[in-house]
């Protein structure tokens, strides 16, 4: 509706849209429909501040758009991705200061662990595993052959345990049993692994079924690097030794690879030699060997030496040489394919929808105090600020229903209920049920849908139908019997 407001208004920027894009005029033929009126009734949003909004953006010397990770969580968030780069292209607000798209990642190195290929489908800095020539350089600096099919995500994994594909996981840093979607399906799946190695820094939900348990090293503990949002590579450095037995990942992969190649490279003289030379390549002294073999076969990497990062603080990659400054913003003089696209997008969902039975919309999220599972931030400090799940509901849903903040609730959808207290508060629009996923005792995704955006493959976290009834029991822990608005800073309005 925006879009609509700035072709009808004619406030786009033709010059970059005539220079540096195509597909405008298909686009612009799928957006006839789409006026702020009908966004308002869809969206709640006041026709009137969809024209103030699309105005304001197409006027602005220079605006940047930053989003969260709701706009990708759920069956159509590469659709609502793509249109925020339908807004970006049409008003040429790409490729400069201050301009650009900016999908903030969860938490600090998110961004570098993307970049190192930590995604199924790509090696570093997104060279594509299904590109014969990638692949045939990261197999002769590996020794080994690798596929050329794209891998699973984790949601994929899960229904691959159940179907035979998949036999045994290895998890780093990450509690699945709290953060997959359905979690009682993901929970009967991860019961039916042979072997299961969980490497972690606290012990959390996922971890009672593991086999073996792998102390790591937590960010204050190791060395290495981290990539913010924009690209900036930074120098980590350890502040103290890890506790106990405790090590870096790295050190730890290395000591296993090395152990594995042992053990399979005794069959034969030729395969023991080869063993020889894979022992040699997985024995790094430190962290920096291991960006080292990272940076040459990353070009987008070249450029950034362990030296270059200590001397300046920091680079932007793509840096192709050690004399290139590096690239604060990405875009200047062209885009990957040549021509940025536009891409008509229609407006629906194959999200799982109110009925009858069901007839309110949940959404989960976070609030200020915790950080999604609770692995980092269930402590009692922050626990004693924020302690425990709380059902968020419109005061005129609340009054049909009979109920009041405080009152214990059954929230259930059509894969599970959770038990929590309810929260009056006019954040929640009508119709819509808002819980934070922090909470084991009350774990959101217990209700949650593992339906996935077919594109990117991420689950449908956003939108689900559930029903909300008085509950016939309660739960026994700490504080379930003091009033719920003494708990910490749990009132409404809720602290933002």
């Amino acid at each position: 509706a925006m879009a609509h407001v700035i072709v009808k208004e004619d406030l786009y920027n033709r010059d970059f849209v005539a220079t540096r894009t195509e597909g405008f005029s298909q686009y612009v033929e799928s957006l006839e429909e789409k006026t702020p009126e009908w966004a308002a009734v869809i969206t709640g949003v006041p026709a009137a501040d969809i024209r103030r909004a699309a105005r304001t953006y197409a006027k602005a010397g220079a605006a940047a758009m930053y989003w969260g990770m709701g706009i990708s969580q759920s069956t159509h968030g590469t659709d609502n991705t793509l249109t925020l780069t339908n807004l970006a292209l049409m008003c040429g607000h790409v490729g400069r200061p201050g301009t650009g798209l900016n999908p903030l990642r969860g938490q600090n190195n998110v961004q570098g662990c993307s970049d190192a290929g930590g995604l199924p489908n790509v090696y570093t800095t997104y060279q594509p595993v299904t590109d014969d020539d990638v692949r045939r350089k990261f197999e002769e600096t590996w020794m080994a052959p690798l596929s050329g099919e794209p891998g699973l995500t984790v949601t994929e994994m899960v229904d691959g345990i159940l179907t035979g594909q998949v036999h045994g996981w290895y998890v780093m840093g990450e509690n699945p049993l709290m953060s997959e979607p359905n979690l009682r399906h993901a929970q009967h799946a991860v019961e039916q692994l042979e072997f299961f190695v969980a490497q972690d820094i606290f012990f959390n939900e996922t971890n009672v079924y593991a086999d073996v348990i792998l102390p790591a090293a937590s960010f204050a503990e190791k060395d290495g690097t981290f990539t913010n949002s924009d690209r900036r590579v930074q120098r980590c450095r350890a502040a103290v030794q890890p506790p106990g037995i405790a090590r870096a990942d790295w050190a730890i992969i290395s000591d296993l690879a090395r152990r594995c190649v042992r053990r399979l490279g005794k069959s034969s003289d030729s395969v023991t030699k080869r063993a020889d030379r894979l022992i040699d390549q997985w024995s790094y002294p430190d962290a920096s060997a291991v960006w080292e073999e990272m940076r040459q076969v990353t070009p987008d990497f070249y450029g950034i030496t362990y030296e270059r990062l200590e001397r300046e603080g920091g680079v932007h990659w793509p840096c192709p040489s050690s004399d290139h400054p590096g690239t604060p913003y990405l875009f200047a003089e062209d885009f990957p394919s040549g021509r940025g696209k536009f891409w008509p997008v229609d407006y629906g969902t194959e999200s799982e929808l109110p009925n009858d039975d069901y007839p309110f919309i949940l959404s989960t999220g976070r609030v200020l105090y915790h950080w999604h599972g609770g692995t980092m931030t269930r402590v009692s400090a922050l626990d004693a600020i924020w302690p425990e799940c709380t059902v968020e509901l419109h005061p005129h849903d609340a009054a049909r229903l009979g109920l009041e903040t405080g009152d214990w609730v059954d929230l259930t959808s059509r894969r599970g209920t959770i038990t929590a207290r309810l929260l009056v508060t006019g954040r929640s629009p009508e119709g819509t049920v808002f819980i934070p996923f922090h909470f084991a005792e009350a774990a959101a995704n217990v209700l949650t849908d593992n339906r996935l955006d077919e594109r990117a493959k991420i689950p449908d976290y956003k939108v689900c139908g559930v029903r909300i009834s008085s509950a016939t029991a309660f739960p026994d822990y700490d504080g379930a019997n003091t009033s719920l608005t003494d708990r910490g800073t749990i009132k409404d309005p809720v602290p933002v």
